[in-house]
């Protein structure tokens, strides 16, 4: 017995003995489970995967591409324990794909060269001095690989091995979790809490039968703490940290669900959440036809295969949710074997008829919650549509930014209003950044790409936004002549003006408008009015600026107030820290609005070749709705 499996058991005897840890809530009646494999394939599933995959093209190709993927990874050195600054999650996130792909492609094909170099890369990874608990992600999704391996090939694993890798799972994955100093994210409710409960969830199913009262206690853990994060979906599945960060923490958390659904035969009410249920719609709509998101937060702009969508498309039995989806798996582009997650999708997926999608309906989606949306375009089939996302919001949601108000624009095929999203975290923090104190004062908000200044939104005097603000979506309209929505952004310029309300509308199916309507308090005040572009800025006259990208132009039409000068700013870093920017700039103007003044500022975004009738003839933003 090695000294921290040893101390393991100590602790363990300890734990168990405890009538606080040990009062079940959820498996006080659970006795026996599977056999291995148990773990979301289970013993004999292969059989009709196998015939799901034979019976269609589409599956076809994922399947040889995840086997043509492990085929690589049998050249590539075994993982060595390399951190990055303060994280070990690169290398854990190479665990997991390579021990999903490798034990994948074993089950599926029974050829030993998968066997073989999966059993490498658990004892490799056993052998780690820890799985770096202090930044607990590491710790889960190295654990969720390991647990994947041990379970699906456990048949095949001598006593050594097999022991070497439980000691592993449990002594470096589910001992640290039981340590207050690390398990704070058991009452978080963003996108720690998820995976780090799946990962510990998928580590006690795997040694359930070695250690059945820890395995008991870790699970039933995780289904009280992990409806923390559920209830952030609500009222309509909008995910407070965006579209990346859905792709993470809800693929995570349904890997969870499907794992204790297939080992239990129950969720336990957690797939009753309405919030939960209905945010598979907030990733279609969030995507644009220019297959680039709206990217707000911390979040890049890429848009590539959900293994969560698949999930859904299964649970809910609605296999129209995959439109987007099914795009991504037309393509099969090279990079889809990064994706750690893909042998899930196989697992959700395979089945489901992907030649029978259609598109959605409805050409906007409104969500609310912690950091409401509003997602709006005039076709889901023209690739040179009108997209455009705006949101409210408050910069004081896990990752945010001080981007309440801002907005995105696709048309012709490219995006005209952009957002930098995320800078690395670690280019950052090993400059010595503070760039997790979300206060206002914090040196977060001196971060270029993270503050106001640097999004489509407004800034007063040029003055940050308030972290602990929050702008709801107050209206909207779904009229095809004129979608729109409203977002009072008022608390988040407290102190600054008396009221700030910003709607963003798709006229006549052709143009964008973006109206603020300003009430300044008792001192005079100035207004920055800005977006972020790729193109080329061409200023013009009468306040009109004129962009340019890939031989496209998008007219900027300032409307109100008259006799404006557009300008455009720098977006080279001001901070020694700050990442460069380059082929961007700020576009935009400034205006002063004399004190108890209530003023409108109104922007025509206008493609090439569209000509509008009664250009000046906005309506204010409470007749929005009565629009025709």
């Amino acid at each position: 017995m090695t000294k921290s499996y040893f101390i393991f058991v100590v602790v363990l005897l300890c734990f168990v003995s405890n009538p606080t840890f040990a009062q079940l809530k959820y498996l006080k009646d659970v006795n026996n489970i599977p056999e291995h494999p148990r773990i979301l394939l289970q013993k004999g599933n292969e059989k009709a995967l196998l015939q799901a995959i034979n019976a269609d093209n589409n599956w076809k190709k994922v399947h040889q591409l995840i086997l043509a993927e492990s085929d690589s990874m049998l050249q590539l050195p075994v993982l060595e324990r390399i951190q990055v600054g303060k994280r070990l999650l690169d290398k854990s996130r190479e665990c997991l794909r390579r021990v999903f792909f490798l034990s994948y492609a074993w089950r599926t094909t029974k050829d030993g060269k998968y066997l073989n170099r999966a059993t490498k890369e658990l004892i490799a990874v056993s052998k780690f001095k820890d799985w770096n608990p202090s930044h607990f992600l590491d710790v889960a999704e190295m654990t969720l690989g390991m647990a994947i391996g041990y379970d699906w090939l456990h048949p095949y694993l001598s006593s050594n091995v097999k022991k070497a890798i439980r000691e592993a799972i449990i002594t470096k994955g589910l001992l640290p979790s039981l340590d207050s100093k690390y398990n704070g994210w058991l009452k978080a409710s963003h996108n720690w809490n998820q995976v780090c409960n799946a990962g510990m969830t998928y580590g006690a199913l795997a040694v359930y039968e070695d250690h059945p009262e820890l395995a008991k206690q870790i699970i039933d853990r995780a289904i009280e703490s992990i409806t923390l994060p559920i209830e952030d979906y609500n009222p309509d599945g909008a995910y407070p940290e965006g579209f990346g960060y859905w792709g993470y923490g809800t693929s995570f958390n349904v890997l969870f669900l499907s794992a204790i659904e297939k080992v239990f035969g129950n969720t336990f009410d957690l797939t009753n959440n309405n919030g939960f249920l209905n945010t598979p719609n907030y990733i279609v709509n969030m995507v644009g036809p220019t297959k680039k998101n709206f990217n707000y937060a911390d979040n890049g702009d890429g848009a590539g295969l959900n293994a969560a969508m698949f999930w859904f498309a299964q649970h809910i039995k609605n296999p129209a949710l995959l439109y987007t989806e099914k795009t991504y798996l037309d393509a099969i582009p090279k990079s889809m074997g990064k994706n750690r997650l893909l042998p899930a999708v196989m697992i959700w997926g395979a089945g489901i008829n992907l030649n029978v999608i259609n598109p959605p309906k409805d050409l906007i989606w409104v969500g609310q919650g912690k950091n409401p949306v509003a997602l709006m375009r005039t076709s889901w089939t023209d690739p040179n549509a009108i997209f455009v996302g705006i949101k409210g919001g408050s910069p004081a949601v896990n990752h945010g930014h001080m981007d309440v108000g801002s907005f995105v624009m696709d048309a012709q095929g490219e995006r005209w209003a952009m957002d930098f999203g995320m800078q690395q975290y670690e280019s950052l923090e090993s400059k010595g950044v503070d760039l997790w104190d979300m206060k206002q004062n914090s040196q977060r908000w001196q971060i270029f790409r993270y503050n106001n200044l640097a999004h489509n939104t407004l800034t007063f005097n040029n003055e940050l936004q308030q972290v602990e603000g929050f702008a709801p979506i107050t209206k909207y309209t779904n009229k095809t002549s004129f979608l729109s929505a409203i977002t009072d952004v008022s608390a988040v310029y407290k102190g600054t003006v008396a009221s700030a309300n910003r709607g963003i509308a798709i006229a006549d199916q052709k143009y964008v408008i973006v109206q603020d309507e300003i009430t300044t308090s008792d001192k005079e005040t100035t207004v920055r009015w800005t977006m972020v572009t790729p193109a080329t800025v061409k200023l013009l006259e009468n306040g009109i600026a004129e962009l340019i990208q890939n031989n496209k132009k998008l007219q900027i039409k300032v409307i109100e107030p008259a006799n404006v000068t557009l300008q455009t700013w720098s977006t080279e870093p001001v901070q020694p820290f700050d990442a460069p920017n380059p082929g961007t700039s700020l576009v935009g103007f400034e205006a002063k609005i004399p004190a108890n003044t209530q003023t409108s500022l109104t922007v025509l975004l206008i493609p090439q070749d569209v000509v509008i009738k009664d250009e000046k003839k906005v309506p204010a933003l409470n007749n929005w709705a009565k629009q025709k």
